[in-house]
């Protein structure tokens, strides 16, 4: 019933003027309440949608589209893209990218638990010609699936399938990387927003093993953390709560850390306190650390999270707009909210969101506040994406992040 209410919709919005009728392209979010039947909604889309030849996609605790979150409940959400065939590759474990293929980005789905994931990442950056990914890893509460076909390099058409024999001939994948490449031709702009706050200055790391932090600035990096706390091990119910709600914020050496005023920089990569290590003052985060990188402790803040949502969705704006606006223009891109609409001015086609599950529902104030920000700042543009548990961004895995990135027109 969910396939067929989604169909209707995109076969109703293929007959309006402007619309494509032969969009070559479908990318498919679903939440984790349909990953045990992906196989077989892929295969009804196929053959209810024989148009679009290529699919890409995964699960997620959630799925975003449009202005609308569904999280934590059972949700579908399909943007289809109108693309000559030169212009993107679909690829998976299965399909590698061929090299005769020159892509210059690539939108990339990936299995939380394949090894090594971090470098099978920066791998993938370094095959793209700007070395920009986006994208993020799937989040399911079941099967952990991604959606890769790429019917042109497939040997088998699609065909009606049973529960029992699906594989991954069908296009639905376990493990590894999966996604669209896509040609320079197709012209992106992408943002990193970061959901959480800096409670304490960024220090330098001058001592670590594995994932281990030993001293920061040259003192006992466990001490720094209680002190910045302002907490006590000889209280350790009260000591332990604290370092619970504590993140580490992660910079490389030359790289953008703690801003001026007080903001995570877009390179920083948040994560988990994992344990501490009182004989030898030790701090362990879910991550290898080294010597040299630069540490923040910092928290989830909804302002934060708020500020930062808007901060990129106006940088988007910005670069696409034109320095000088006709009155006509000018009116249309001020229109309320419920005016909102696709302008030329903007030139914003598609976009693909994907969030944090830990951002999702409730984070920002009640369901759907995330995506009514960005509806707000771009406009009732065509959006699909999913809540992942962890996103992926130039060539580094992110956490409590969300990475926007709209595909954009000539000027």
């Amino acid at each position: 019933m969910a396939a067929g209410l989604v169909i209707a919709q995109l076969r109703a919005q293929m007959t309006l003027p402007g619309h494509a009728a032969q969009p070559p392209l479908g990318l498919l979010y679903i939440t984790d309440y349909y990953a045990s039947d992906a196989a077989l909604i892929l295969a009804h889309l196929q053959q209810e949608l024989p148009m679009v030849k290529d699919w890409a996609g995964t699960v997620g605790v959630g799925v975003a589209a449009n202005n609308a979150e569904y999280f934590d409940e059972p949700g579908m959400a399909l943007m289809l893209c109108d693309l000559p065939d030169h212009q993107y590759r679909v690829f998976s474990g299965a399909q590698p990218l061929a090299a005769s293929f020159e892509a210059s980005s690539a939108l990339v789905h990936a299995d939380p638990q394949t090894p090594e994931l971090a470098e099978l990442i920066a791998e993938m950056a370094g095959r793209t010609k700007t070395g920009y990914l986006f994208g993020g890893l799937t989040a399911s509460r079941h099967e952990a699936v991604q959606f890769a076909w790429q019917q042109a390099h497939e040997n088998t058409a699609p065909e009606k399938i049973d529960r029992v024999s699906v594989t991954h001939k069908q296009g639905v994948f376990t493990g590894g990387l999966s996604g669209v490449a896509w040609s320079s031709e197709v012209q992106i702009l992408s943002r990193v927003t970061q959901g959480c706050a800096p409670i304490s200055k960024e220090r330098k790391i001058t001592e670590a093993e594995g994932h281990v932090v030993y001293a920061l600035d040259g003192e006992p990096a466990l001490d720094i953390l209680l002190k910045d706390l302002n907490v006590s091990l000889s209280e350790p119910q009260s000591a332990l709560q604290a370092v619970r709600s504590t993140l580490v914020g992660l910079t490389s050496a030359g790289q953008q850390g703690v801003g001026r005023t007080g903001s995570l920089g877009v390179d920083v990569r948040v994560r988990h306190i994992v344990g501490l290590d009182p004989a030898r003052k030790g701090v362990a985060i879910a991550d290898h650390v080294e010597a040299g990188q630069k540490l923040a402790f910092c928290q989830m803040s909804l302002q934060a999270a708020k500020s930062d949502l808007r901060r990129i969705c106006a940088e988007i704006r910005e670069e696409l707009e034109p320095e000088t606006l006709s009155l006509e223009t000018a009116h249309a891109l001020a229109a309320s909210e419920a005016e909102a609409a696709p302008h030329p001015a903007r030139r914003i086609a598609g976009a693909v969101y994907v969030s944090c599950s830990g951002r999702g529902g409730p984070h920002f104030g009640g369901p759907s506040a995330e995506l009514q920000w960005i509806r707000h700042s771009l406009g009732d543009v065509p959006l699909v994406g999913f809540f992942a548990s962890g996103e992926i961004a130039h060539h580094h895995l992110y956490g409590y992040t969300g990475v926007l990135t709209v595909f954009t027109t000539p000027a």
